[in-house]
């Protein structure tokens, strides 16, 4: 026998999953990239004071980036010889080290800050795109150096904000 009520709790599961999946805000955008760039300065200060620097980028790399639900398109700042890292594994290894030979690990600096600047932010029904400029602070010597960055961003099952396209690059320096 079916019990009248038993589909309840499965009905408000879906209600609450069709909320945290409704359109993304300017609000929500930016809180997701102060979670970036507090997880990059957390992840200097663990690597800094001996802790486990390369847990701690796996965890936010996991939770920041959406390799669990798609491809992830990241082109990261200092990245020459592997410009682009599809994989999780790979990702974790340009901001600690690890699988990519090149990589010394961009969080690992560490910074003692990361600002983002001046930006334009354009939403979809389902997604964002942000574009402007971010800065990190050395926390050695309190230089300030400006990357330019694109990010975009869906949202998960649980309604986070999760980065699907992450394009940093150093502003054009013309040679002489």
């Amino acid at each position: 026998m079916i019990r009248p009520f038993a589909a309840i709790p499965i009905l408000l599961g879906l209600c609450a999953a069709a909320l945290a999946s409704g359109p993304i805000t300017p609000d929500e955008v930016r809180a997701a990239q102060k979670a970036w760039g507090d997880a990059i300065v957390a992840i200097g200060q663990a690597h800094t004071a001996g802790g486990d620097a390369q847990t701690l980028a796996a965890q936010a790399v996991s939770t920041l980036y959406a390799y669990d639900l798609g491809p992830v398109l990241f082109k990261p700042t200092k990245a020459s010889n592997v410009e682009f890292r599809p994989s999780l594994d790979q990702a974790v290894s340009y901001f600690v080290g690890g699988v990519v030979a090149e990589d010394h690990g961009f969080a690992l600096q560490p910074w003692s800050q990361v600002r983002f600047g001046d930006q334009q932010i354009t939403i979809d029904s389902d997604s964002a795109v942000a574009m402007g400029n971010y800065f990190f602070t050395d926390a050695a010597s309190g230089a300030e150096t400006k990357a330019n960055f694109t990010f975009g961003y869906l949202k998960d099952p649980l309604g986070r904000l999760r980065i699907h396209v992450h394009h940093s690059s150093l502003p054009y320096a013309a040679h002489p």
